[in-house]
């Protein structure tokens, strides 16, 4: 059974259009794909072939929404940023990673509020592992500098005149 609305093939029987969800009556003569001639005075504006072919409707619901990624950005470098806090040497390249999720992630918001989507979830989401990542890693810079620095005063400055 062919489809008035999109010329889409279904199988007899169908009721509604695979394509594009037109109902179908069981009462239909079948169609070709192509429609009818076009009349003379037609043929000379349109100036192509008698025929005149339809495209096949295409259907929204397939879309996914469009990705943001800047918040995608902002979510990796927050979970980055709070994985690193806790290893002692990385804590310092995943602080500037904290910083960089907090600066997506507000980037990531304005745009999706500038082109008017709601995913702003992903950009949210990478702000606040942002700040909890820069918090963590700050905390975890403070003590290494203040152990290091208690370090040399209990020494008295015995490392500097080994060195």
């Amino acid at each position: 059974m062919i489809c008035k609305q999109c010329n889409f093939e279904n199988p007899d029987g169908a009721e509604f259009c695979s394509n594009c969800g037109t109902v179908l009556a069981a009462n239909d003569q079948p169609q070709s794909n192509l429609q009818q001639p076009v009349s003379q005075s037609q043929q000379t504006e349109v100036k192509q072939t008698p025929y005149q072919i339809q495209s096949p409707v295409v259907s929204n619901a397939s879309q996914s929404a469009p990705s943001n990624g800047l918040s995608v950005a902002a979510l990796v470098c927050g979970i980055l940023g709070i994985v690193g806090s806790f290893i002692p040497i990385v804590k310092y390249f995943t602080l500037v990673l904290a910083i960089l999720g907090i600066v997506f992630g507000v980037l990531g918001k304005k745009k999706a509020m500038e082109t008017g989507h709601t995913n702003t979830g992903l950009a949210t989401a990478g702000l606040v592992l942002g700040i909890i990542g820069t918090a963590f890693s700050a905390v975890g810079v403070i003590c290494a500098l203040a152990c290091a620095g208690a370090a040399t005063a209990a020494t008295g400055g015995a490392l500097d005149q080994i060195l």
